[in-house]
C-alpha cells in the first residue's frame, strides 16, 4: 500500500516504465500468442499498481488510514 507522495511517484514511474515495455513488445513481437504471454505479467502488475494508486488518491492527506480502515 502506498503510504506517501514519494511512494506514489515511484509507483507512477514504475507504471510508466512497464507501459513503455508493453508498447515495445507490441511493436516488436510478431506472434500474437507470444505477445499475450509476454505482456500478461506486465499488464497484471500495472493493474495491481493502478489499484494502489487509486486507493491512495481516494483519501485526503489529512485523513488517517487507520481511522478510515477501522470505519
Amino acid at each position: 500500500m502506498i503510504q506517501n507522495n514519494h511512494e506514489l511517484q515511484v509507483t507512477l514511474d514504475r507504471i510508466a516504465r512497464m507501459q513503455k515495455q508493453v508498447a515495445v513488445l507490441r511493436r516488436n513481437e510478431t506472434n500474437p500468442a507470444n505477445y499475450r504471454l509476454s505482456v500478461s505479467g506486465y499488464l497484471a502488475e500495472i493493474d495491481r499498481m493502478n489499484l494502489e494508486v487509486r486507493e491512495y488518491l481516494l483519501f485526503h492527506p489529512q485523513e488517517s488510514f487507520e481511522v478510515v480502515e477501522a470505519a
